[in-house]
């Protein structure tokens, strides 16, 4: 919650010293950078309210909580930042077709856009850094979205540089136009990632290769099958079937299950684990075996 407020308070100040840039300068990509954090502050308000609303706990309407608020926000910011793409595209066609655009107070310009650019690489590290620790994907969403604002805005100190700097007229709307093909490919990668959470993707490769060495080594149980993953939010949800010995006792059964669902809710942290228990027997199996 302090990461998503640090990043709406900042997106606030960022967006707004930009605007009064593009209004100094008449500068097509100053302008379209402050419409793009105009864009991170409603994608930072999904974010803080996305990490609230996904924090409520279970209840009877939604028995595997409130995760998804979370991918449903992810995506809605990849919506905004193609929005965006678009806009500055057509802005800076516009001005390459009509000719060069005179740009003008380069120097405050430059100093603007120079403190905004460095804002948000430090707001974009500490917002991402809170999200690894909470694997929370609207967190790192957002994380995304200044990191991007941090490049965009390094172009645009390029772009007014050159302008102020050289005789080449065009680099203002030049540079606008390719900072909008680079939003659109991290929007479209955003995007992806939130999709695979609300069809309910499984957990990657590396995670699951991770719980199936831990099954593959507990000697008490004799096989493990109908494992399935998924992710809700930064809520990881596993569950599957032990095998375990006939003559055992439903308490040493589930003690050993019990004991799993801790170790493994504690390894893949935030989790919910459901183990369900098997007694051996020959003729499933074989079966198994065979379908394998």
């Amino acid at each position: 919650m302090r990461a998503a407020s640090l990043s709406v308070g900042y997106n606030v100040v960022s967006t707004l010293a930009k605007l009064l840039g593009a209004a100094l300068t008449n500068s097509v990509s100053l302008l379209g950078e402050a419409v793009h954090s105009a864009t991170d502050i409603v994608a930072s308000l999904f974010a803080f309210f996305a990490v609230r609303a996904s924090s409520a706990p279970a209840d009877e309407e939604h028995p595997y909580g409130h995760g998804k608020m979370e991918s449903l926000a992810g995506f809605g910011e990849s919506v905004l930042l193609l929005g965006i793409m678009v806009y500055i595209a057509s802005e800076a066609t516009k001005r390459l077709v009509a000719g060069a655009h005179v740009v003008r107070n380069l120097h405050e310009g430059l100093w603007i856009i120079g403190m905004t650019s460095a804002g948000s690489m430090l707001v974009g590290r500490l917002v991402l850094a809170a999200a690894k620790r909470t694997g929370s994907p609207a967190l790192r969403s957002n994380g995304l979205h200044l990191t991007a604002d941090f490049v965009t805005s390094a172009g645009v100190f390029v772009a007014l540089a050159l302008a102020h700097w050289t005789p080449w007229a065009e680099a203002d709307a030049v540079i606008a136009l390719v900072l909008s093909g680079w939003l659109g490919f991290n929007a479209f990668r955003v995007m992806v990632d939130a999709s695979r959470q609300l069809v309910d993707r499984r957990l990657a490769d590396e995670d699951v290769a991770r719980l199936r060495a831990i099954l593959s080594a507990e000697k008490r149980i004799l096989s493990y099958h109908r494992l399935r993953t998924r992710l809700s939010g930064s809520m990881r949800h596993i569950d599957f079937h032990i095998v375990v010995p006939r003559q055992w006792s439903l308490v040493e059964a589930h003690g050993v299950a019990d004991e799993l669902e801790k170790r493994i809710e504690a390894e893949f942290a935030p989790a919910k684990v459901v183990v369900h228990v098997d007694p051996y027997d020959p003729n499933r199996a074989e079966r198994r075996a065979r379908e394998s």
